[in-house]
């Protein structure tokens, strides 16, 4: 008989190290950090521009900016600039959404000062080519109608536009017709108003001397210039509870839930205890509202939760996707679950567990050179210094099943949340309106 080996327990993750970075803030601007991570001889680098503007068409150029500013600069067309990075071992992605423009790349670490170089080739002189913006143009506007397709795209528009209506943050997608009235030379005027260094934020990550790095960075981009373009965004307006509302997309074979409140910022002291509250509920595979509507009653594939960061709030954000004969159950026991967060305690085991998972998955996302400059550039991003990496572990340390009790009920109760219903309107009203108020 074989004999059955025993597991042995979870060891004490191991204390963060911190960072070995140096950092400037270069006189257009520009705050540059510069950090070693000598794993294996590449660097990453993340440029993020401030990209806030209320105006009216700016999410549709600032789309099409993102998809063209790379496909030709006064020195290089599309194919030229492809092939100056392919040179270098490189990869060059650029997106674009209310916060911020971010352009992301990788090379060999030898090649660092000439992608910078190509960086402020782009940065100040990319030309938008009429052409070029023709055929991005036309791409968009397939890409988003292909999107609006889909149930859990109009799900997540319509929640934003509940959870900040009138607020770029209320606009998920660009409008086609704005998409299609745009032109190249407005996306000039763009780039010249808001690509600019005052304000942005260049991180650099990888098997390189720091101070190097920063001497690399202000030489190649000391011709980018320009101030922080003028007027400021205000937050959305809080979110206020009220009925689920239900978008029909008729003969849908599923339904897509989402709902939205808000959060806490990393920087808050209960958010450590925010963030262990939303893995209990739903924030990982073996969390409360997952083993149920997933594991136990096979209602959804995919159930989620999770705090999501913006430059100007934190929201708590869950979403699934369930069979149109089963919404009515699925929603009662997503109702019960954020209820019995919101009104009972965890159990220590439960915290324990989720705490151990948070300081390991904060390790992983960090273990390499595209994971920490990813998340170097969204933590400065969001006026979080880097003293937070270190720390956050023994924040986390200290929560306790009160700390969790008391931000659970704050920001988990269901009638804190506002929620959407996308589906057969005709075959899940009634069900739902037996649950809860619907619009």
């Amino acid at each position: 008989m074989t004999a059955l080996l025993e597991v042995p327990g979870l060891a004490e993750p191991a204390r963060p190290k911190k960072l070995s970075y140096s950092e400037r803030v270069l006189e257009s601007g520009l705050r540059v950090v510069a950090v070693r991570r000598p794993t294996v001889p590449l660097v990453e680098v993340r440029l993020r521009v401030p990209f806030f503007s209320a105006r009216a068409r700016h999410r549709a150029r600032s789309a099409l900016l993102a998809g063209t500013i790379r496909t030709g600069t006064a020195e290089h067309d599309r194919l030229g600039l492809a092939e100056a990075l392919g040179d270098l071992g490189a990869e060059l992605s650029v997106g674009a959404d209310p916060d911020r423009l971010l352009l992301s790349a990788s090379a060999i670490a030898s090649g660092l000062p000439a992608l910078l170089g190509l960086y402020a080739e782009i940065l100040t002189s990319a030309s938008y080519p009429n052409a070029e913006v023709g055929g991005e143009r036309g791409r968009l506007l397939e890409r988003i109608t292909m999107s609006r397709s889909q149930a859990g795209v109009m799900a997540g528009e319509a929640l934003a536009q509940r959870m900040a209506p009138g607020h770029p943050y209320g606009r998920t997608l660009p409008d086609e017709q704005e998409v299609a009235a745009t032109t190249a030379a407005q996306l000039r005027t763009l780039h010249a108003g808001m690509v600019r260094p005052d304000g942005a934020l260049l991180v650099i990550v990888g098997d390189i001397s720091p101070a190097r790095a920063l001497a690399a960075a202000e030489s190649a981009l000391a011709g980018w210039t320009g101030a922080a373009p003028a007027g400021k965004v205000a937050p959305p307006p809080p979110v206020a509870g009220g009925p689920l509302r239900i978008v029909d997309r008729p003969g849908s074979v599923q339904t897509a839930f989402r709902f939205g409140g808000p959060g806490l910022p990393r920087q808050d002291e209960r958010y450590p205890a925010l963030q262990l509250a939303n893995l209990v509920f739903g924030g990982f595979i073996s969390s409360r509202w997952v083993e149920n509507i997933r594991e136990r009653r096979g209602f959804s594939y995919s159930p989620r939760s999770a705090l999501d960061h913006e430059a100007l709030r934190s929201s708590f954000l869950i979403s699934a996707d369930v069979a149109t004969e089963v919404s009515a159950p699925a929603l009662l026991e997503t109702l019960y679950e954020l209820g019995r967060m919101a009104s009972g305690p965890v159990t220590e085991a439960e915290l324990e567990t989720v705490r151990q998972y948070a300081i390991g998955t904060l390790a992983i996302s960090t273990a390499t050179q595209s994971g920490l400059a990813s998340t170097v550039a969204n933590l400065l991003g969001a006026g979080v210094e880097l003293e937070w990496l270190s720390s956050h572990p023994a924040r986390l340390a200290r929560v306790t099943v009160a700390d969790v009790a008391e931000v659970a009920a704050e920001f988990l109760a269901p009638r804190r949340l506002v929620g959407v219903a996308v589906g057969d309107a005709g075959a899940i009203t009634a069900p739902l309106a037996g649950i809860v108020e619907v619009e």
